[in-house]
């Protein structure tokens, strides 16, 4: 399973660098519960955050993409499995 949450990570790109999730630090976690058959990711995007005000909400919409492309991926991954961000 590790290898495949790692997977997915250096699957999804940040498109203005072109680095993977994984090399950025963006996820800080993820967790998986057999009991709710969940996986919790947790992300840092407010650490990502830049100083300048108008910037910032550039920087959220690319995070929302990376999102989206993130969930996309590990329901590919894990079809079986439902995917939460935290």
């Amino acid at each position: 399973m590790i290898k495949k949450i790692d997977a997915v990570l250096d699957r999804v790109k940040d498109p203005e660098s072109g680095l993977s999730v994984l090399h950025l630090g963006l996820v800080k976690r993820v967790r998986f519960s057999d009991a709710q058959k969940k996986l919790f990711v947790f992300t840092d995007f407010q650490s990502h955050m830049p100083d300048c005000k108008t910037c910032v909400f550039i920087a959220k919409l690319v995070g929302d993409n990376i999102i989206r492309n993130l969930a996309v991926e590990f329901s590919l991954e894990f079809p079986d499995l439902e995917v939460e961000f935290v």
